[in-house]
């Protein structure tokens, strides 16, 4: 069975993000191993100088550093990654997961910043960037549409009539 992580800076606060994440998570397991991984987002000052968002970006980047299990694949979620189709994403993850260029299956790990996003050098260490969209969402929804998705590419990849 498949094994996914989903490392999210910031914890949910909000009970209907709290029970979406739950629900996408029961439905997953029947195809993967999911575990979702919170890591605290650093406290940062209303009007934080750029000095200070880069000194928190770079704690949380060692924080998520440590919590990134060994042979796995970083796909980390940012504006600069690159947008996908559902069918495309379905695709895609079957592929990642395979490791078929390496004989290995690779645990796939989606890595969700706080609300500053991700330090520059965890971008540049992700072994690929996925876009959700142009547009900004809170990073908490962001949680819930990326599981919403990854259970999509599993009933697309499976033939299901889940994905019209």
């Amino acid at each position: 069975m498949q094994r996914i992580t989903l490392l999210c800076v910031g914890k949910l606060k909000e009970k209907f993000y709290a029970e979406a994440v739950a629900e996408y998570a029961k439905r997953l397991s029947r195809y993967c191993k999911l575990e979702i991984v919170e890591l605290a987002e650093e406290r940062l000052p209303e009007a934080p100088s750029p000095a200070q968002v880069e000194r928190a970006l770079l704690k949380e980047a060692e924080a998520v550093r440590r919590k990134i299990p060994p042979s796995s694949r970083l796909i980390a979620l940012c504006v600069e990654g690159r947008l996908r189709s559902s069918e495309e994403l379905a695709r895609t993850m079957a592929a990642w997961a395979s490791g078929a260029e390496q004989g290995l299956e690779k645990r796939l790990v989606f890595l969700i910043g706080g609300s500053f996003g991700l330090h520059e050098s965890l971008k540049a260490e992700a072994w690929a960037k996925l876009s959700m969209s142009p547009m900004t969402f809170p990073h908490h929804l962001a949680r819930v549409m990326l599981l919403e998705q990854i259970y999509r590419a599993y009933q697309i990849n499976g033939g299901t009539k889940y994905h019209k």
